[in-house]
């Protein structure tokens, strides 16, 4: 019969006092949660920005190396394409074009070099022409390099850093001596 006595009992009894107190505790941090989360809101918007921004940064770069490969794979297929530097601008531009991107905002030069190959280091030598040369030790080698240029522009304007950024990247690959 007692049992059921305090099971019959109100919540606000003067013998609970700890219940009684409770909903006013909750009333007083209710607002402390909107507070905190109105403070951290912002805060998480800024760093979601700046994740999305390196993202965009790094995609462009990668882009603009693969353009810049694509260009080198071309010329290195033979002598005579390893001076055409149409064919090689083409080349990196349909690459970088077939990514969604504006050719206009990409810039390729190349250059050729060439040397002798002694066991993995390569002297430079003179080029004439596009021949091969003669070497005291060693074999002759061609090197092309193809640097690509692109232009990196945010979304949005932050203090102190720029709103574009120009990202360069260069590839270098032996000629095939056909």
């Amino acid at each position: 019969m007692a049992l059921d006595n305090f099971l019959d009992r109100p919540l606000t009894s003067k013998r609970t006092p700890f219940v009684r107190r409770l909903p006013g505790i909750r009333r007083r941090q209710s607002g402390q949660s909107l507070l905190e989360l109105a403070f951290l809101v912002p805060l998480l918007l800024l760093l979601a920005l700046g994740v999305i921004e390196m993202g965009r940064y790094a995609y462009i770069g990668i882009l603009v190396g693969n353009a810049a490969r694509a260009g080198a794979a071309y010329g290195t297929q033979s002598l005579p394409q390893s001076v055409d530097t149409v064919g090689i601008t083409t080349a990196a531009d349909n690459d970088f074009q077939n990514n969604g991107q504006s050719v206009s905002n990409l810039t390729i030069t190349s250059t050729v070099s060439c040397g002798c190959d002694g066991n993995g280091s390569v002297a430079a030598a003179t080029c004439t022409g596009i021949g091969a040369g003669i070497c005291a030790s060693g074999h002759w080698v061609v090197i092309l390099s193809v640097t690509a240029s692109g232009t990196f522009s945010s979304l949005f304007n932050y203090p102190g850093i720029p709103s574009s950024v120009t990202v360069s990247r260069t590839s270098s690959m032996r000629v095939a001596l056909i």
